[in-house]
């Protein structure tokens, strides 16, 4: 019994070591998990169900980097987006959206780029106006997004490019009550801070960031009804514009790390496997998908990609798909989570 027991333990090890990272096989999927819309686990470590592509192309938003396939959310998210598309339009003066990656299909961990935007909460939206015109799919492969950054300058928004409309469709995504924050290069969050005019109460939620000088990022709180999603915690109060912005202008955040000359060369880290996201998202991978990108294309008024086809049989009045046992929210996350800002 023992001997058998150390061989069903040595085929186990063996069977992890040779699982692919969870990124080949989330970035494997190229539709969703037909399921009812759950955010399991959190921003940089989790899956989605039920998720829904937003279409390529809105009145006043375009959808970018198709080839990706990473304009798919929880219906919140993209709720929110094309509301804020509308708002940012009708009284901002941005002419559109440019939207930069949302989520993959099912979430999980991406092939290239974030480490968040694996629950369908987060959204990357240009600092680009939209066009007038339709972008060919050429432009939206190669067309590079503008930054807000003058040249050979430290942390320094340029005036030639910045314009108050910049400053309005940021500040119209942080007055949302869904969003939780808005991730900004810190030039840009000193020059909201040096120039907004109007309400204040919502430019704690702009953070400053590394990167996200040709894009901000908008992330949502936890949907109601997601219990396996983990929240971030609150910002602090305050509007952002003290001493946790100006440390981002000190050189410590800019500093290499000092390496010790007589420390050992660290392992090379392990690429995160399935194992090490919440145990739903096994489930996420293995549940049927739509049969077509069509029929998961988000619609104003849906709920999700349930509420926009006729559940099966199976499924009708269980409130979860065909594959998902009804207690799966409480299956539990991972304790440690990741940092974020």
């Amino acid at each position: 019994m023992i001997l058998l027991t150390g061989l069903s333990v040595c085929f186990a090890d063996m069977a992890t070591a040779e699982e692919p990272p969870a990124k080949e096989l989330f970035g494997g999927m190229k539709l969703p998990a037909r399921a009812e819309p759950q955010a399991y686990g959190f921003y940089s470590r989790g899956c989605l169900a039920g998720g829904v592509a937003i279409p390529t192309d809105g009145p006043t938003w375009q959808a970018m980097r198709l080839s990706r396939n990473r304009r798919w959310g929880h219906p919140q998210m993209i709720s929110l987006v094309e509301q804020l598309s509308k708002d940012a339009a009708q009284y901002d003066g941005w002419p559109g959206l440019l939207l930069g990656d949302i989520s993959q299909p099912r979430g999980g961990p991406m092939l290239s780029g974030h480490a968040s935007h694996q629950v369908g909460l987060d959204a990357d939206i240009w600092l680009t106006p939209m066009p007038s015109r339709t972008l060919t799919a050429s432009e939206r492969e190669n067309l590079s997004a503008t930054s807000m950054l003058k040249k050979n300058a430290f942390l320094t928004v340029d005036p030639n490019i910045w314009t108050p409309s910049h400053a309005r469709v940021i500040m119209r995504a942080a007055s949302y009550p869904q969003v939780e924050r808005i991730f900004v290069n810190p030039a840009i969050k000193k020059k909201l801070c040096d120039t907004w005019t109007g309400d204040r109460s919502h430019l704690g939620k702009v953070r400053p960031a590394y990167g996200h000088d040709f894009h901000f990022h908008i992330r949502i709180k936890c949907p109601s009804g997601s219990v396996g999603c983990k929240s971030q915690d609150p910002v602090a109060a305050g509007d952002g514009c003290d001493a946790s912005l100006a440390w981002w202008f000190t050189d410590e955040p800019w500093a290499p790390p000092k390496k010790d000359p007589n420390a050992k060369p660290a392992p090379k880290a392990k690429p995160v496997g399935l194992g090490d996201l919440p145990k739903a998202c096994a489930l996420v991978l293995d549940t049927p998908g739509p049969a077509s990108e069509e029929e998961a294309t988000f619609r104003p008024g849906a709920t999700g990609l349930a509420a926009l086809t006729p559940p099966s049989p199976a499924a009708a009045g269980s409130g979860t798909a065909p594959g998902f046992p009804p207690d799966l929210a409480k299956v539990p996350v991972p304790r440690v989570r990741p940092a974020a800002p």
